[in-house]
This record gives structure tokens, sequence and C-alpha cells, in this order.
């Protein structure tokens, strides 16, 4: 993989004005297995920050992985860095106090994400959207993205330790598509911080030494707009890469078009890895669509199951998309948590979405999608690695006859009556 190009002006905002994929060129994409092999390397990059660091996450633990990570962070601000972590009110609502613990006096800027101030709150239909999104970015230039929380991969909140760790994934990167990455994680910051930090933009304001630097100066805090410069779009220069988003501002479907407009540009294969599995009709069509144009089209889906709903809901759809020549397996040595699909030879994603509504139509999230023949072959590697220890679904082993047809019936109609609620105002 080549070089990184120089990275484009960090205020640029261009790209979130751009409601589709848009690649960059010149960047630099390494694919990190599971927690084991992404936390040393998030460690790396925070210890050797100069600036900022800006994290977030849906869970953010207690155990000894994270506090490994806490203190990371905590010296880091201890030696002037500015470190900023949000974290979800309600995936990390049980390690909070832990964690204001563990930073008190250390410098280490909290915010956290719709938090959760007991069960009637959760009734409120916008606890819903829940960050979920997993990015971490060092000084603008070393960025980390996946499906990994802060907890140790062989934990699981609501089932305890498991002897195999969980099937995840997350990448470094490096380059300009960096940039869109430390847009998001300060956004969400500031977001949930809700002017906590306005303090310190009076200062830089009353600092400045007329209106017109004044107002530069807010905008250079707040990272929102300015510059000049393009983001580096070089179609011929490895890697290319994107990073997507789903939000409830313009990029409500970035994620889901992406996903949708590799899958029918499709001539081979596609290998898509997903625990919450409930797509909307328009991708189901995609899928169908594919195996119809001779397009190899395999799922790995949850096989130890960790919430039973999301798993009705999976389920439900096994016998038609089965029927139509989608090869579903089913994961089960541990808890699958990946979010990662493989399309032809080229063009890869790994992330946080689901793909369900909860995750397309609701949460905050985030995909980098990859245009580049050597980290798909390297992912491709990993999905048949994991198919090998799996269990293929096939139409004869499911249940049969008038009993089990109407039981997939209400199964079905349950799941996607709750689904539909959760994704209202979507087509599901």
């Amino acid at each position: 993989m080549t070089p990184a190009a120089a990275p484009p002006h960090r205020h640029d905002l261009r790209w979130y004005a751009h409601p589709r994929v848009l690649f960059t060129g010149g960047n630099r994409v390494r694919l990190l297995r599971g927690g084991d092999e992404l936390f040393p390397a998030m460690h790396a990059a925070i210890e050797g920050a100069r600036d900022e660091v800006w994290l977030a996450t849906y869970i953010f633990h207690h155990d000894d992985a994270a506090r490994r990570m806490a203190e990371v962070l905590a010296a880091a601000a201890r030696r002037g860095v500015r470190v900023h972590v949000v974290v979800d009110g309600f995936g990390s609502r049980a390690a909070l106090p832990t964690l204001q613990q563990w930073w008190a006096g250390s410098g280490v800027r909290l915010s956290v994400f719709r938090p959760v101030s007991g069960w009637p709150a959760m009734l409120q239909p916008e606890q819903l959207r829940r960050l979920h999104q997993k990015l971490c970015v060092v000084d603008g230039e070393v960025g980390h993205v996946g499906g990994i929380n802060i907890i140790d991969d062989r934990l699981d909140i609501r089932h305890g330790r498991t002897e195999q760790p969980r099937l995840d994934y997350a990448v470094e990167l490096r380059g300009p598509v960096v940039v869109p990455l430390m847009h998001t994680a300060q956004a969400v910051w500031h977001r949930a911080a809700y002017g906590e930090d306005w303090p310190e933009l009076l200062r830089a304001l009353a600092h400045a030494a007329d209106p017109v630097e004044r107002a530069r100066a807010l905008l250079r805090e707040v990272r929102l707009v300015g510059g000049d410069s393009l983001l580096a779009d070089s179609p011929d220069a490895p890697v290319r890469a994107a990073f997507v988003v789903r939000d409830n501002l313009r990029q409500r479907r970035t994620i889901e078009r992406s996903y949708i407009e590799a899958l029918g540009r499709a001539r081979k294969r596609i290998d898509l890895a997903c625990p919450y599995f409930y797509p909307g009709r328009q991708f189901r069509r995609t899928l169908r669509e594919a195996v119809r144009r001779g397009v190899r089209v395999r799922l790995l889906l949850q096989g130890k199951i960790d919430y039973r709903i999301a798993a009705y809901a999976a389920r439900s759809l096994y016998a038609e998309l089965l029927a139509r020549g989608v090869r579903i397996h089913e994961y089960a040595p541990a808890y699958l948590h990946a979010k990662v699909a493989v399309v032809d030879d080229d063009w890869a994603t790994v992330g946080s979405s689901n793909i369900d509504p909860l995750s397309l139509l609701l949460s905050l999230e985030a995909n980098v999608v990859v245009r580049d023949a050597a980290l798909a072959a390297e992912l491709a590697a990993e999905f048949e690695r994991a198919l090998a220890v799996s269990h293929e679904i096939t139409l004869p082993a499911l249940p049969q006859g008038r009993w089990a047809a109407l039981q997939r019936r209400a199964l079905a109609w349950l799941a996607r009556a709750f689904l539909r609620i959760a994704g209202i105002g979507g087509r599901y």
C-alpha cells in the first residue's frame, strides 16, 4: 500500500454535504481483528499523540481492558494532549461512575450521549436513537473505526465470560479519509456535551484581534466549516476509501445506499457478516437480483444468540432468502459482532452498522468503505475461516409442516411490528 497523501484541510466539511459515498485516494488501511489487535494499536497512537484525541464508543466498560485504555487516555491528558471521550448513555450506563472516578483530575473531558436517568426514560421514542459508532482519531492523522467496543473480547455484559473471543473487526486509517472521521467524532462529542465547551470557545474569541478573526477562531474550535481545499480525490491512487455515517441530519441513508449500490454492481460474490440482520425490501430485492445474475450470495449470521428478538427477526426471513438462492450460515463458536462485507474482488466495508432498522434508521453509525483488492482479499480470507466453523442453514433443515409455517409467520409478524415501530418512517 502506498504512503498516505498529505492530509487535506482539517476544517473542510464538504464531504458531509455529499449524501452519497465520496472516495478519497492515497490512504493506508490496516485490518484489525478484535480488541486483541485494535487496543494495542489505539494505545500506540494515543501514547504518541501531540495535540488531541477524540474517542466515541457505545460501550466503554470497566473491565481490565477498558481500565488500560482509560489509563492511556489519562496519561495523554496529563501531558497536555486534549482528550475528548463520548460514550452512549445506555451502552455505558453501568460503567459511568467508574469512568468518572478513573478520569477525575486527569483532564480527560467525558461527555455522555443521551444519558439514561431510569427505565421510564427509555419509554421515550428519542431514546431509541443511540450512539453506536466506534471511533478514535489522534491528531487528525490516525483513525480507528469498526464494530469493537471498549470491552474485553471474552466478556459479554449480559452473558458473562466466554471461552472464545467475539468475532469482530476494525480498521486503522491514515490519509485523507481520516478527516471526515475526525469531524464525526468531534461533532458527536459537541452534540453530547451540549455547550460544556462554550467557555473555552468564548476565551478563544476574546483573544482574537478583530471580529473577523474572532469568527474564524470560533470556526477553528468548533471544526464546522472553513478551508478552501477540496478533499484529495485521486481515483487512480491506492487506497481509495470513503467514510460513511448514519445520522439524523443529512447523512440519513448513506450507509444503506453504499451497500445497495455495491450489491447492485456485484458480478461474482457477496459475502456479508452481520449479527442483527433484518434488511428492508429494497435491500432484500437487491440480494435476490444478484443471485439471479449468477452472483454467489452468502450471509454469516448469529448462531450463538445474545438478543432473542433480533434472532427471531432474522430467522423469520430465512425461508424467503433460501428459496431465492441466498446461502445462510450461522456462526456459533462465539458471539458474532462483526459488521463487514466483501463484494467481488475490490470492495469491502468494516464498521458499526448492522443491517436492521435500529442501525439504518435510528442509531448513529459509522463505516469505512474501501476499494482495494488487498484489503478485500484479506477480509475474504477472514470470512472463509469463519464459514469453516459455522453451520449452513438449508430449506430442508427448517421446521416443516403447517404448525411450523404458522409459527414462522407469527414470529415474522411480531418482529416486523417491533422493527417497524423502531424504524418508523422507513421502508420496512
